[in-house]
């Protein structure tokens, strides 16, 4: 395919579309879709703690050792229980995530050493295994930002991983959005974007909008992994997600983008990726989901039929079926695939066991 380059000026321009500009900006972007299925994930959701070092003003996922409701950690027997009622429902991926290296947290270090394990990453790379080997799940996790060889490792019992970048933009580390979360540099999350990309790791990213970026921030966060993805073509889906106000957060009174924002955002990340899928998390955006169909998105990313959205846990998913009639609604069709796609399975991208898995699932995807 041939890609169009894009200037950071064109990029600002096109995110200041007004009237008329943003039908041709809507209709340019949906052109740009390679198929007419939506496609999403049928996942199970396991935080398996929900302990971070970070504290960004708009999190509600974070617990401390004071006010986790029960144990600090998901212990393995609670997590095979949970995979197993999740193959019942049909779950063909298990999302695995926990706040940024919660290790460094004394309560959690204890108990992980006592189970034998120095860290997160080593606890998380047993339970993907443990997953693989007691059930049909494909384990997909987010780590948070962690180095070359913790990545090596868990590439060997994963379809695909993820970390969000939300913004490339140095000055958000003094605001309120990220002054107190050390792990939300975007320095050392660019660079776990890039590293999964030198392991050939089938990655899923995207940005927040509304968190107090300018446009040309916007802009230059979509650029860099557009950078990234022309260097090592990693990366299979771009979420746009939207800031969503929450009771407590250090943000509650910050406004929420507007449809017109998210909707040309949805369109110009359809226009810089056309090579990729462009998502959108359909329980952010209940009453207006339907109309980002109409900018090219092409994926609802993981709904979960078993558990809720930990990081959003005041917006259900909404239900399969729900999610078909309004994707059909439409005049598209919803298609289910697997947490890696097509064309990443193959050895250069996937372990022997993984591609083993997705084997015996005997799963067909979109080609």
């Amino acid at each position: 395919m041939s890609l169009k380059s894009f200037s950071r000026h064109e990029i600002i321009n096109l995110l200041s579309s007004k009237g008329g500009e943003v039908l041709n900006l809507m209709k340019d972007a949906n052109s740009k879709r390679e198929h007419p299925h939506i496609t999403f994930s049928k996942n199970v959701f396991l935080p398996l703690t929900e302990l971070c070092r970070n504290d960004c003003g708009y999190c509600t996922f974070k617990k401390t050792p004071d006010t986790v409701s029960k144990d600090i950690l998901m212990y393995p027997t609670k997590v095979l229980l949970s995979l197993k009622k999740a193959e019942k429902y049909g779950c063909k991926e298990a999302l695995f995530t926990f706040g940024e290296r919660p290790e460094e947290i004394n309560p959690l270090k204890e108990v992980l050493n006592k189970l034998g394990f120095a860290n997160m990453v080593e606890y998380l790379y047993h339970i993907c295994q443990e997953t693989l080997n007691k059930t049909s799940l494909l384990p997909h996790s987010n780590p948070g930002t962690i180095s070359y060889a913790d990545l090596k490792m868990l590439k060997e019992v994963n379809a695909s991983m993820g970390l969000m970048l939300e913004s490339s933009s140095q000055r958000l580390m003094s605001t309120i959005a990220h002054e107190k979360s050390p792990g939300k540099n975007p320095w050392l999350r660019l660079q776990t974007i890039e590293n999964a990309g030198k392991l050939k790791i089938p990655f899923t990213t995207g940005i927040i909008v509304g968190i107090g970026e300018t446009l040309q921030e916007r802009a230059e966060s979509l650029l860099e992994l557009r950078r990234i993805q022309d260097k090592y073509g990693h990366i299979q889906e771009i979420i746009i997600q939207n800031f969503h106000s929450k009771p407590g957060i250090a943000m509650e009174k910050h406004k929420e983008p507007s449809i017109l924002e998210m909707i040309k955002t949805v369109c110009v990340a359809r226009l810089i990726f056309p090579d990729i899928s462009i998502q959108l998390p359909p329980n952010l955006n209940p009453e207006t989901a339907q109309i980002f169909l109409m900018c090219g998105l092409d994926d609802w990313g993981g709904v979960s039929p078993l558990t809720p959205d930990f990081v959003n846990p005041e917006a259900p998913w909404p239900e399969i079926e729900e999610l078909k009639k309004l994707t059909t609604e439409a005049g598209y069709l919803l298609k289910e695939r697997l947490a890696v796609y097509p064309r990443y399975m193959h050895p250069e991208y996937l372990s022997e066991q993984i591609l083993e898995k997705i084997a015996d699932l005997k799963f067909y995807n979109l080609k």
